[in-house]
């Protein structure tokens, strides 16, 4: 069963509801240890004071936040404890936007949000109004010793929450944005429009895996039983052509899509109806 990662109430105008929240996704990858290549033991990490000329023991440790140079404030937990603000037990919705008008940029980390059975009857009543209205709702919680702006958005059969990134702490690139100095034709924008349109799918995740995690779970299996890895050939990398080549090339490249059915009829149809016309036309003759 996962863990639960916060307990609290929730907050909509007067309507109290206490969930829980579960961490909704998680990276998967192969992880490696640091082995002694001497003796192909695994290593242990020890904390050194420099200062003492020591080894020291975690119970040992406390919080500091460096002020100066080598100065630092020592914080306990309990005076942490003492100014979290209210949002670290009461979640409170500030507002409601329209889910469109949420940039992704802002997303950082995804939980479910599942109601105690006290609240349960509360809570699908805000799922049912969120979703048929199109609202998602902004809130302030406080949890890992910080506050956050959180999205809560229904999805599925429950409400999703979002931890955001505050505006500042989305970077400002100056290489980032359109070049003034570059144009482009309206017949290469036709071509990329259908380059696109090529391509297009709806979205579904089950299409979409990690290569490159899955070989390197073969490659260890192949050296647990002794056999060699055969290396991946390295990938050419395109010469830089005219760009109306490349994407009528492109278009070429691509792989034939089939005709809709309803598309076929449809043509089949209006094939019918030109015979039957030029049927129905008798040539006229000299008596005529």
């Amino acid at each position: 069963m996962a863990s639960t990662v916060l307990e609290g109430l929730h907050h909509v105008g007067l309507i109290t509801i206490p969930v829980r929240l579960f961490a909704a996704a998680r990276t998967e990858r192969v992880s490696f240890n640091q082995i002694h290549q001497v003796c192909g033991n695994r290593i242990k990490q020890q904390i050194f004071c420099p200062h003492c000329d020591r080894v020291v023991e975690r119970s040992e440790l406390v919080k500091g936040y460096e002020v100066e140079k080598d100065r630092y404030v020592v914080v306990n937990d309990e005076e942490i404890k003492s100014i979290a603000p209210a949002s670290s037990d009461t979640m409170e919705i500030v507002e409601f936007v329209k889910a469109e008008g949420i940039d992704p940029i802002y997303f950082d980390a995804s939980y479910f949000m599942t109601p105690e059975d006290a609240g349960k009857k509360a809570y699908h009543l805000l799922f049912e109004a969120m979703g048929k209205s199109g609202f998602s709702a902004i809130a302030k919680i406080a949890m890992h010793q910080r506050e956050y702006t959180v999205v809560v958005r229904p999805h599925a059969k429950g409400l999703l929450l979002h931890t955001m990134f505050y505006p500042e702490e989305v970077r400002d690139i100056p290489e980032f944005g359109q070049d003034t100095n570059i144009t482009v034709k309206p017949q290469e924008v036709e071509l990329a429009e259908k380059l696109v349109e090529g391509l297009a799918a709806d979205f579904d995740p089950s299409k979409y895996h990690d290569e490159y995690q899955a070989k390197m779970t073969q490659m260890i299996q192949a050296k647990r039983e002794g056999q060699t890895v055969g290396a991946e050939a390295p990938r050419k990398r395109a010469p830089v052509i005219d760009l109306m080549q490349a994407l009528q090339k492109s278009l070429g490249d691509l792989p034939r899509k089939p005709v809709a059915k309803a598309a076929q009829n449809e043509e089949a149809e209006e094939q019918d109806g030109k015979k039957e016309h030029r049927l129905k036309r008798v040539p006229r003759t000299a008596h005529g």
